[in-house]
């Protein structure tokens, strides 16, 4: 039985006050607690009846505080519960630190690409590669929830023409895919953290799952975001800093950046209207138009042009009605 007074009692904080924190896509949930003399923790709520698991987090975490990184302690845990206590890295998120300064943008973009620098440096844990079999049915969800949502009907071999064009494309990188990705690196899910040195600056969340991945996919998950518009000035910045430091081929980078870019945004595509879809969550429809302007920009590289036009004839644009269409079928298809 999960009990949630019961865990913060046996982790010594039954004497804090409670108070919710912003959640994310998935059913985990977040409390801040504060105790008397003013410490505080957070509190993750994972039930695993929902699918959710607490063990992962807690594995990447260590890994990358053994980096020197600045993942939150893990104060206390029961995984059987789901319940994670966890150290409270403040609220100062790369978000709201862009919006309240926006000169501040390219330099805390090159923090976050000098996080990943030290990730590619350090030898990989035992993961889950990222591998063509798993990215492309992921791409995929665009056909199976957007396509979907957009048109009113499945079209199976509009997918699979896709599916089979888009694997000749990303399965070669297969073979590169040899460090840590968290795979949900962004401005909302990075921490200014301004009393620590160095790379420690950059707190970090929501990594637990984190596979094997090609050494372009997190930079291109903070620099072609879903939620805020990024300088293209300082994209391009950031990355040419990036191929300098750890020494990489930029043609061939820059390819690699276009396809899991393209990959990326497609799963992101399909993933949030399913989010509106099938669980009610229709705000993430507003998101689509930018990044669907992601997945344009990366089909411009010669690296995505065997399916630049499956995706040009198969896939709408979303426009004002598409987005309308997509809102009407909120939280419509619960058991799909």
């Amino acid at each position: 039985m999960r009990d949630t007074q019961a865990f913060i009692s046996d982790a010594g904080w039954q004497s804090a006050k409670i108070n919710p924190l912003a959640g994310d896509a998935s059913n985990r949930r977040y409390e801040r607690l504060t105790a008397p003399d003013g410490a505080t923790a957070v509190l993750m709520d994972a039930p695993p009846d929902k699918g959710e698991d607490t063990r992962p987090f807690v594995r990447v975490a260590r890994y990358l505080k053994s980096l020197g990184l600045s993942a939150p302690e893990i104060l206390h845990h029961d995984y059987d519960a789901g319940f994670l206590l966890i150290e409270d890295l403040g609220d100062r998120l790369f978000a709201r630190e862009m919006a309240e300064d926006p000169t501040r943008e390219a330099s805390l973009y090159h923090a976050a690409a000098k996080v990943l620098s030290v990730l590619h440096e350090a030898e990989a844990p035992d993961l889950i590669p990222y591998a063509s079999e798993t990215t492309v049915p992921l791409a995929a969800l665009a056909y199976d929830w957007y396509l979907f949502g957009a048109t009113g009907r499945e079209n199976t071999s509009a997918r699979q023409e896709f599916s089979d064009a888009f694997h000749s494309v990303i399965s070669p990188l297969d073979n590169d895919l040899n460090i840590l990705i968290q795979r949900d690196f962004h401005a909302e899910n990075l921490l200014w953290l301004p009393d620590r040195v160095g790379v420690a600056q950059v707190g970090l969340l929501d990594f637990q799952d984190a596979m094997l991945g090609h050494c372009a996919y997190d930079l291109v998950s903070i620099l072609q975001d879903a939620r805020r518009d990024v300088l293209k000035s300082v994209e391009e910045e950031v990355k040419s800093a990036f191929i300098a430091d750890r020494q990489l081929d930029p043609a061939a980078f820059n390819a690699a950046y276009a396809v899991f870019g393209f990959q990326r945004n497609m799963r992101i595509l399909g993933g949030f209207s399913r989010l509106c879809m099938r669980n009610g969550k229709a705000h993430y429809v507003d998101l689509i138009p930018r990044v669907w302007g992601h997945i344009q920009t990366n089909l411009e590289h010669p690296a995505l042009h065997p399916v630049k036009e499956i995706v040009a004839h198969n896939l709408p644009a979303p426009t004002p009605e598409i987005s309308v269409r997509l809102k009407e079928e909120c939280g419509k298809w619960a058991g799909r």
